[in-house]
């Protein structure tokens, strides 16, 4: 068995989020080692539309750390290559009547003191900015910050750029950890990684890696579907959602929920998201949430009525019951820190996320109060 004795760090998980993780952590002139038990973007990266969204998060602390985001995605986007498919497309929050107009109203003013750009559009607006629009909807709102990226190049490209080792194709068995408790490493079946700290950024399965060292992380799967049309001229401009798409993003309900969000990509094919359930890791066909995503998006944009679908596909989002992403130290485990539990934003919160970790490791002061985030909220530790 191999042993590496010189990291600084070890990151479990090589989705986008572990990716940010290790480049951030290089950034800072640490030595890190990626670890995975699949491929790059193997699990809920891998899964996403690329969704990089500040429309979707009322003013808090998951808003503060998408608007960092949102700035660190747009510096990423001259870094690395183009095959990341950055693209400030922009997202539009639809209404169907003027009662949730007014909703989405006070939804954006609570956003805007936060720093985010909402501009209120009328129906005549709605049809300039996305001319296939059903007619009869009632007004929405234009997000000029909203973005989107290819998700698997994305993490790919940042985890090149990071200069990590990286370990694919390896399952973590266990956390080595010194006389005091304190964490040692990593071994797999194949190596052990020696390091004085470790970032669990393992997505759906960050639970069962908190489990390793002892400590309870209640991270569990929530299954969602995604259409894929076949190529089309840009019919869709924007990223385009129905309003409840936010109130199911905030719901905390086990049973299935869907509501259009419909967007183009460069390549052509249009993308129909979004459902949410909690079944585990049921990863069977669900028809139901098929139909309805293909019959509401057809509700929002009638010329994808006669369009045909390629393929669906699924994944599970990491979901944490306060709806917060953990990032930090576990307080239980000395050299433990968290970085899952992002749901469906994890693209999107991916830089900030690496970035707050690589201050945590360097002791460095933070571009935000990672308070809100701490993993201490899940034990009866004080933060």
């Amino acid at each position: 068995m191999a042993k590496r004795t010189s990291l600084d760090v070890v990151i479990i998980g090589a989705g986008v989020v572990g990716a940010a993780c290790a480049y951030y952590a290089a950034r800072a002139g640490l030595r890190a080692a990626v670890v995975d038990r699949g491929p790059v973007a193997g699990g809920t990266t891998g899964a996403g539309e690329g969704n990089l969204l500040v429309s979707d998060k009322e003013a808090g602390p998951e808003l503060d750390l998408a608007l960092l985001s949102a700035r660190l995605w747009r510096e990423l986007a001259l870094e690395l290559p183009p095959e990341i498919e950055y693209e400030a497309k922009g997202g539009l929050v639809v209404a169907a009547d003027g009662a949730t107009v007014k909703a989405l109203r006070g939804f954006a003013d609570g956003q805007r003191a936060a720093g985010v750009d909402a501009v209120e559009v009328g129906p005549d607006e709605l049809r300039e900015l996305e001319p296939h629009l059903a007619p009869d909807l009632a007004g929405g709102f234009h997000y000029p910050q909203d973005a989107q990226v290819q998700p698997a190049q994305a993490a790919a490209r940042l985890l090149a750029a990071s200069g990590a080792e990286v370990h694919l194709g390896e399952e973590v068995t266990e956390l080595l950890r010194g006389p005091a408790g304190e964490i040692r490493g990593v071994r797999t079946a194949r190596r052990e990684l020696l390091a004085p700290a470790v970032v669990n950024a393992a997505g759906t399965w960050g639970g069962a890696v908190a489990a390793l060292a002892g400590a309870t992380l209640p991270v569990l799967p929530r299954r969602g579907f995604v259409l894929v049309t076949e190529p089309l001229p840009r019919v869709v401009r924007h990223k385009v959602y129905a309003a409840d798409y936010i109130a199911d993003v905030a719901s905390g309900s086990a049973a299935l929920q869907s509501s259009a969000v419909v967007e183009g990509t460069p390549a052509g094919p249009v993308l129909i998201g979004a459902t949410r359930e909690r079944v585990g890791f049921d990863r069977s066909l669900s028809m139901e949430a098929l139909r309805r995503l293909a019959s509401q998006a057809a509700v929002l944009f009638p010329v994808l009525a006669d369009v045909r679908v390629l393929r669906a596909y699924h994944g599970f989002r990491p979901y944490l019951p306060d709806h917060l992403p953990a990032i930090g130290r576990d307080p239980r485990v000395p050299g433990l820190l968290h970085a899952c539990g992002h749901e469906g934003a994890g693209i999107g919160l991916a830089p900030a996320t690496g970035a707050l970790i690589a201050s945590t490791l360097t002791g460095t002061t933070p571009a935000l109060d990672p308070t809100p985030f701490s993993p201490s909220r899940f034990t009866d530790a004080p933060r």
